[in-house]
Parts: C-alpha cells; sequence; structure tokens
C-alpha cells in the first residue's frame, strides 16, 4: 500500500534535485522501485506518454503519479512539478528586497569563501588518493592552466581533459 506522505516527499526530492526534464528518472526508480510501489513499465509508459503529448518533458511525472496512484498521485506529482520552480520565485523575490542592505553582501561574501574551502577540501581529498598519480597531476595542471587563461570554454576544458584522461589511462 502507498502511503501518501512518503510518496509526496519522494516526488519532491527527486524534483528539488533534478536539472529538469527526465533527470529525476533515476532517483524515483531508486525510490519507487525499491518500495515496489512502481514497475519499470510504470516508467516506460509514463515517459512514452510524455513523448507524446505536447509541453515540457518534466511533466512525465504526472503520468507516473497517475500510474500509480490515480488521480491522488497526479495531483502529488504536480504539487512536485510546481514547488521547486515557485521556492525559487520566493526567494528571488525576498532576495531582490533584502539585496539593497548592506549585511547581504557580506553573507554572500561569507558563502561564497565557504563554497570555495569546500571545492579546496574536495580537490585535496581527490589529490591524496593512491590512484593519483604524475599523469593525473598533468591533466589537472593543464587544465587549471587552461582555466587560468578565461579564454577556453569550461566545457571544453572538461572535454579536453575527459579526452586526455581516456588516452592516457586506456
Amino acid at each position: 500500500m502507498i502511503q501518501l506522505f512518503p510518496l509526496l516527499l519522494y516526488l519532491l526530492k527527486a524534483s528539488f534535485f533534478s536539472t529538469g526534464g527526465l533527470s529525476n528518472i533515476t532517483s524515483l526508480q531508486q525510490d519507487l522501485i525499491g518500495r515496489h510501489w512502481a514497475t519499470i513499465d510504470d516508467f516506460n509508459h509514463s515517459i512514452a506518454i510524455s513523448q507524446v503529448i505536447p509541453g515540457p518533458n518534466g511533466l512525465w511525472v504526472l503520468s507516473l503519479g497517475y500510474l500509480i496512484y490515480g488521480y491522488i498521485g497526479a495531483a502529488l506529482a504536480l504539487v512536485s512539478v510546481i514547488l521547486p520552480p515557485l521556492l525559487v520565485l520566493v526567494i528571488d523575490g525576498i532576495y531582490r528586497e533584502v539585496k539593497p542592505h548592506p549585511w547581504v553582501k557580506g553573507a554572500l561574501r561569507g558563502i561564497s569563501l565557504a563554497i570555495v574551502a569546500i571545492l579546496l577540501n574536495v580537490c585535496w581529498s581527490i589529490l591524496q588518493r593512491p590512484s593519483f598519480d604524475q599523469r593525473a597531476w598533468l591533466i589537472a595542471g593543464g587544465a587549471f592552466l587552461l582555466m587560468m587563461t578565461r579564454r577556453v570554454n569550461i566545457l571544453a576544458i572538461l572535454g579536453l581533459a575527459a579526452l586526455v584522461g581516456l588516452l592516457v589511462y586506456r
């Protein structure tokens, strides 16, 4: 038996941590199939339905909600799809109101410095792995130097680093 509140939470989690479209499939598959609330056929049918009807790809979740719990499931899926962008709009409205205050600039600077510290921590933990050899240092250094020029697109740097890594570690 499907419980409504946990279903809503799983749908919300998938919506909040996805980038839109079909990117929430894996999260929902893990949660809903793992609890036997949905089958792989439910996912296949809901994606097929969303490809046939007009509108954004992210609305496939409504079909899934309907297939697993009828109109109530579709309504919960609709809430989970609408709530994240609505929350972003509310936060944007609040930010526009408090943006002129001097404490906001300081808070954002503190947050950005914390993000830099987190990134440095992640980089340090990757560098400490035994599999990080001299070739990895060269790839990382080359990517860093390309980023410092600010003339090369970050996506091009990532693609180039992936290609070099493929060739070097093959």
